[in-house]
């Protein structure tokens, strides 16, 4: 148990909510409300259309995942709409929980009766959301839906935040409670295979199991549950999350049903390490960079494994490290590891890899060596001038771990550039050779004690 904690502490497996409804009634402004952003992550990979965005959430201590997805037209049978429409059912699929927007300017109309009676037949949780009724009295913007029977309408404003936590409690209430023991307590790694479909996912984790544990297809595609498997290799112990998502033998479905964004994102955030599978025979894809952006993006340590090395000519090899560096640059803390799953090649160099990165990330950094390094990196580097000011940067201590968080106190912090961030980042890894996780590093102003409350006049 960690320093000063009374009892276990838990990760919690994030609830999936997906965002349905007809065009144009609020989805994307709710989406963006619930995430507090207008970056949403946007899965570009094959099946899976730009009108699906994932982003995370938060009501207090209760993290989620949200999906938004583009205008349900569930009669449409050719076309964008039903391509959308395919993409919606999907969403739905994967979630946990779905947030049925209506509009409650428009009134009930005839598509949102079609999409009720299509989100009945899914058997997931619903709640019926009545947007757009700011200045309405809520029982008269919710009057017309009661009609669908999907439950009790929620009057919200997604545009002005009105009702918008009091909906997300209730929705989060409703939800299973999934909570397991942190990654923290775990004194083991829980490795997460991830990339995209037909790298050789499986293949890798039979090498790492040394026998035929999962059974592979040379086709594109996964399941959409990752599967945890324990193992023990040279006295070590391990547990590979497969967000291949295994299936048994003879059971190929259609590869676009397959790939599920949102299992992978949440294997990613119930390991410690992620071994990010690049194919040495394809080109580095933007969907590579979007499954990376996803463990940058949870703090994952990361181990990158080019598969597929055996037999490729000296001159693609030298090409495929090139493009791997330039493409891949903002990943530079992480080993990097040109593999054969197929013929075993590499396997024991990439789990001591993934040792090492799960040290890096689980390290424990005392203060005075912290405050010790900080000091040297500014000998070696003043931040920039403000104005008329310098930042002063007087000690640090670590916030916490997986990944590392370096706490740096002193006075008018909030003036030091990104660049200076990013140099502590590099120096601070260098000092304690953490290398292949992420590390932030953040600062906190002290309050002056010489600034006085100006007096009423």
């Amino acid at each position: 148990m960690r320093d000063g904690a009374s009892a276990v502490d838990f990760d919690q497996m994030k609830p999936t909510i997906v965002i349905v409804g007809r065009p144009n009634v609020g989805k994307s402004t709710l989406f963006n409300r619930l995430t507090r952003s207008r970056e949403a992550i946007v899965a570009d990979a094959p099946g899976i259309t730009r009108d699906r965005h994932y982003g995370e959430g938060r009501v207090g201590d209760k993290p989620y995942l949200v999906v938004d997805t583009g205008g349900f037209e569930p009669v449409a049978r050719e076309g964008i709409f039903h391509e959308m429409a395919r993409q919606t059912r999907q969403a739905v699929d994967e979630a946990d929980g779905v947030l049925f927007v209506v509009d409650a300017r428009a009134g009930l109309t005839a598509q949102d009766e079609i999409i009720a009676d299509e989100l009945r037949k899914t058997g997931r949780k619903i709640w019926l959301i009545v947007n757009k009724s700011e200045g309405m009295p809520p029982a008269m913007a919710a009057a017309d839906f009661h009609a669908l029977g999907v439950g009790e309408p929620l009057a919200v404003s997604a545009a002005h935040g009105e009702n918008i936590s009091d909906l997300m409690e209730i929705v989060l209430a409703d939800l299973p409670d999934r909570r397991e023991p942190s990654s923290a307590e775990v004194k083991h790694p829980k490795i997460a295979i991830v990339g995209r479909p037909n790298v050789g996912k499986s293949t890798l984790i039979n090498a790492l199991l040394g026998e035929e544990r999962v059974i592979v297809f040379d086709e594109p595609g996964t399941t959409r549950d990752a599967i945890y498997v324990e193992f023990e290799r040279d006295n070590r112990h391990y547990t590979l999350i497969d967000t291949a998502g295994l299936r048994k033998r003879g059971r190929v479905v259609e590869a676009a049903d397959k790939f599920s964004v949102v299992k992978t994102m949440q294997a990613i955030a119930d390991a410690n390490v992620a071994i990010l599978v690049l194919d040495a025979r394809q080109e580095i894809s933007e969907q590579d960079a979007h499954i990376a952006g996803f463990i940058l993006e949870a703090g994952r340590a990361l181990v990158v494994a080019v598969n597929k090395w055996e037999g490729l000519p000296e001159h693609d090899r030298d090409m495929v490290k090139r493009v791997v560096a330039r493409k891949l640059n903002f990943l530079n803390f992480a080993r990097l590891h040109f593999i054969s799953a197929l013929h075993g090649q590499g396997i024991g160099s990439l789990l001591n890899s993934v040792d090492a990165a799960y040290r890096a990330a689980m390290a424990r950094l005392p203060t005075p060596k912290l405050t010790r390094a900080l000091q040297a990196a500014l000998v070696q580097q003043q931040p920039p001038r403000a104005g008329y000011t310098r930042p002063k940067l007087r000690y640090a201590h670590q916030g916490g771990a997986n990944p590392p968080r370096i706490i740096i106190h002193g006075n008018s912090l909030e003036h030091v550039p990104d660049s200076y961030r990013r140099y502590l980042e590099r120096f601070f890894r260098d000092a304690f050779k953490l290398e292949g996780t992420p590390l932030k590093v953040e600062f906190k102003t002290g309050r002056n004690p010489y600034a006085r409350a100006r007096l009423p006049t």
